[in-house]
């Protein structure tokens, strides 16, 4: 949701809208929930920060005088509860261990692996004061956050908030360090951690960076060390634990007890019984809206996500065609002796995909029944490296955004392939503005069209292969993994789970509006419409081995 929606939400639960503050609490609890989360690293006393925040924040909302700065004042509240909790701390429960790790949480329901996984290990050796501007800069990065937010609920400067980032970063790094190396198999280290306990602090994170410091062995990386910027970037909210009730979200105070509270505070009935169930559900359409972000969720018996195998797929060196194409050619028909099975379905499109001309306005697009969906990668799933992999579930719209670099890496695509699907996957419309086959008039660097030029070279499809757009819109009703295959040409997908007005809207953006055509409807509105080239049911070891065929 953008922020004119939230901005008529919070003037409407001002007002007094029950059903607006409902909406209001439930869409950003996931925020808060995150950032006290991240804070505290799991300690058992998560669940009453989070829940002083919100009924601080409902409390007061009425002296909040500008709809638009709710997300500094919410993050805000937060932050004075975490170091309220840190002030009101005596000498016996410091030594607490965490109810639920939090560093845990973040990589088992995001299936964070390699490196990514390693900076959320990293967090444990951090300071409070370091975990606490973390859990603000992760969301920076993430795109929860603004940097002038995260300075706000700090209360320092622009200016003081990038020397506070900076020093957190660099004892990030060290810790990431110490992670690697507690990983290895040094017998240096392994008799320097004879004496430890096992529980990170800041005493043996000094004296572990400085071995480091001096160990080849430890302090020789075996790969190129990516920035932790870099690996939040596309990373979405950890859910709301699914035992994350009622009576925790208000103190552990007895049912009874809780709802008098959250009633005093205008809490619904509707929002009572909201929270007295699972927060996050492993339906099809269970969605959690944080700041009109999806956020992740992940169904606890979901497999976990297969090693990257290098791709074996092949395709041609023929240069894509950049001049104006020929009239569409209509979609063929389903056979009768292919219809007669009740499990197949789709329209068969594996043949070079012919665009209309540049003036065709698009088809009515089919409505669809939508619930939303939710992802693993979050509200913007940036795909780069072969092996990345997001998995979708529910019922709604994905837009799939082609991003291709002919100019680092020109040669053959190995697609991305759909798999393990369950219920039903359909390709409904492209759109963008233009196809990635489009000329680009004025383009710099030898480009010619989005799939590279003479001087350059070309990214080229394989043989049949629809002639992609820059955006590529899906109807998902179930879950399926889709799964990033590059491997001779450099390109990446960034995947947004969408809704069907936001399809409309990028598809009725034509030539009239700047851009080089309008989109494309591909939807029939009926189980002929068509699907993916590269789907399967099935989960291979390899993802890129899956065939090019488009009936499932």
């Amino acid at each position: 949701m953008d922020s004119e929606h939230w901005r008529a939400v919070i003037t409407a639960a001002q007002a007094g809208d029950r059903r607006a503050l409902d909406e209001l609490v439930a869409g950003w609890l996931p925020l808060v929930y995150n950032i006290v989360g991240r804070a505290l690293n799991g300690h058992a006393d998560v669940d009453d920060v989070v829940q002083e925040t919100m009924l601080r924040a409902v409390g007061n909302l009425g002296s909040l005088r500008d709809p638009d700065s709710f997300r500094s004042w919410l993050v805000a509240i937060a932050m004075r509860q975490i170091r309220d909790r840190a002030r009101r701390r005596t000498p016996d429960r410091l030594e607490e261990a965490p109810a639920s790790d939090f560093a845990d949480l973040t990589v088992l329901r995001l299936q964070l692996e390699g490196q990514r996984r390693e900076v959320a290990e990293a967090v444990r050796w951090l300071d409070d004061e370091d975990r606490q501007l973390l859990s603000l800069w992760w969301l920076e990065v993430a795109g929860e956050l603004t940097r002038r937010e995260l300075a706000a609920a700090v209360g320092i400067t622009r200016q003081h908030a990038a020397v506070r980032v900076q020093r957190m970063k660099e004892r990030l790094e060290t810790s990431r360090g110490i992670v690697r190396a507690l990983d290895g198999a040094c017998p240096g280290l392994r008799e320097l951690t004879g004496r430890w306990d096992g529980r990170p602090d800041s005493v043996w994170r000094k004296r572990l960076a400085r071995h480091i410091r001096g160990c080849g062995y430890c302090g020789g990386t075996r790969e190129s060390v990516v920035p932790a910027e870099h690996l939040l970037v596309g990373i979405a909210l950890v859910p709301l634990p699914v035992g994350f009730t009622l009576s925790l979200a208000f103190g552990g105070k007895t049912a009874v007890a809780a709802a008098s509270a959250a009633t005093s505070a205008g809490w619904s009935a509707k929002l009572l019984g909201a929270l007295t169930k699972p927060a996050v559900a492993v339906t099809a359409g269970a969605t959690i809206v944080a700041g009109g972000a999806y956020v992740v969720t992940q169904p606890p018996d979901a497999p976990p996500p297969r090693a990257a195998i290098a791709p074996t797929a092949t395709a041609t060196s023929e240069p894509p065609r950049s001049s104006a194409p020929p009239a569409p050619t209509p979609t063929p028909k389903p056979s009768r002796s292919a219809t007669k099975k009740a499990d197949l379905y789709g329209t068969v499109v594996d043949a070079v995909d012919r665009a209309p001309d540049p003036d065709t306005r698009p088809a009515a697009l089919p409505r669809r029944p939508e619930s939303g969906i939710t992802s693993t990668g979050g509200p913007k799933a940036v795909m780069q490296h072969r092996g990345d992999r997001v998995t979708l579930t529910g019922r709604g719209y994905v837009l799939v955004r082609w991003q291709i670099s002919p100019g680092s890496r020109p040669g053959p695509l190995v697609m991305p392939s759909w798999t393990g699907l369950k219920g039903r996957l359909f390709h409904v419309a492209s759109g963008g503005s233009r196809r990635m086959d489009d000329p680009l008039p004025g383009a710099p660097n030898g480009y010619a069209t989005g799939m590279g030029g003479p001087d350059i070279g070309y990214a080229v499809l394989p043989p049949g292969t629809q002639q992609m757009w820059q955006n590529e819109y899906f109807y998902l009703d179930g879950t399926v993994t889709l799964t990033q295959n590059e491997r001779g040409c450099d390109y990446g997908l960034i995947v947004f789970p969408s809704d069907r007005d936001a399809v409309v809207r990028d598809i009725e953006e034509g030539p009239a509006d700047g851009a080089l055509r309008y989109g494309l409807v591909r939807d029939t509105g009926t189980d002929s419409a068509p699907v993916p080239q590269y789907v399967t049911r099935e989960t291979p070891a390899d993802p890129a081995t899956v065939p090019q065929r488009s009936r499932v």
